[in-house]
């Protein structure tokens, strides 16, 4: 599956910049109407739907490479590329050590998809302390009493399930993981939330579009992608039982009631988790991707990148609307330029 490359592949985002990478110039993340970023593939999407028009309309090329959020953070530290996004926000502490400042760029979700015979996009229910149970391997069947008891009158096939996890260091691991490690003590203790994990069990894809290629080849397979991905792949998803108690199907509106329990304005560098909020609308494995900048890069590429990035808060709301992505408040966008005023002087 190469749906990144096909639907989005033409949106600016070539892979221009591997040999300066490899050379790990820091000069090179700027150079004329050029830009370099690297990171989260839950954003690839967005980014590269701003950076295609972007570029029509200023001139100026946004190369993004989709490496997932731990790469994109090793980049940005390493001064490789302009701008690092990742949907695990770094603490205020660790900004600091790195000399680094982030921002958010907008709310999005994430759902479990599945690959079953006869079983339709949002038929199946499933649960937070199932779903944990499955990616610990103590639920192996798809017709498990657990999964059954939540979903009577399907009729679930005897199949053995297949779990899909992501191989590379992501941030979209990370929201699964914090989701999972609030919902079940078990998980929280023997596995943890972080962008890499010591998986219990499964098979690795990477980035977002390995996952969801994996789970669209085998039989009886489930995994966890970014909403857009679904959408763009019409993927067989699951709706969930979110903090409530209330069956919620993934949705726009369900990722910003959640971004709604949340103070972005107020919160020191940004830094909040949207994973497992209350709320009858709320979907449960809400998140944000977060823009990672550094302060010893050049002014100039700074000024570039928060240019961009402005111009999608500006321009691009409609853009993030049409693949599920929630668009940030005015208010918050004005936080953001004072913030950047402090720490980067643009």
């Amino acid at each position: 599956m190469n749906w990144n490359r096909r639907s989005f592949g033409k949106a600016a985002l070539a892979i221009a910049v591997s040999g300066a990478l490899s050379a790990g110039i820091m000069t090179t993340a700027f150079a004329g109407t050029s830009l370099t970023g690297a990171g989260s593939t839950w954003v690839y999407p967005l980014v590269a739907k701003w950076s295609a028009a972007y570029d029509k309309e200023t001139g100026t090329k946004v190369n993004y490479q989709s490496i997932g959020s731990g790469g994109g953070i090793a980049q940005i530290k390493a001064g490789t590329v302009a701008f690092g996004a990742s949907d695990m926000p770094l603490t205020p502490e660790d900004l600091k050590k790195f000399d680094l400042i982030q921002f958010p760029t907008a709310v999005a979700g994430e759902d479990l998809v599945y690959n079953l015979p006869g079983i339709k996009p949002g038929e199946l229910i499933l649960s937070g302390p199932v779903v944990a149970d499955i990616y610990l391997g103590k639920i192996k069947k798809w017709n498990d009493p657990a999964i059954e008891k939540l979903n009577p009158g399907l009729k679930l096939p005897s199949m053995d399930i297949t779990v899909v996890h992501r191989s590379d260091g992501s941030g979209t691991t990370f929201t699964f993981a914090d989701y999972l490690s609030k919902v079940s003590p078990e998980w929280k203790q023997k596995v943890g939330a972080n962008t890499s994990l010591n998986w219990p069990t499964g098979v690795g894809g990477k980035g977002n579009e390995g996952v969801a290629a994996y789970v669209q080849r085998i039989s009886g397979s489930i995994g966890y992608v970014e909403y857009a991905y679904i959408l763009e792949n019409k993927m067989s998803y699951a709706r969930m039982i979110n903090r409530d108690g209330k069956v919620v199907s993934p949705s726009l509106k369900g990722f910003q009631d959640a971004a709604a329990h949340v103070d972005f304005n107020k919160a020191q560098d940004f830094y909040v988790i949207l994973t497992d909020h209350t709320g009858p609308d709320t979907w449960p494995i809400s998140g944000c991707t977060w823009q990672i900048l550094s302060k010893k890069a050049p002014k100039a590429t700074n000024e570039e990148v928060t240019k961009f990035f402005t111009w999608g808060f500006e321009h691009g709301q409609k853009m993030a609307e049409s693949i599920a992505f929630g668009p940030l408040p005015t208010s918050t966008v004005d936080v953001i330029k004072t913030y950047w005023k402090k720490n980067l002087g643009i």
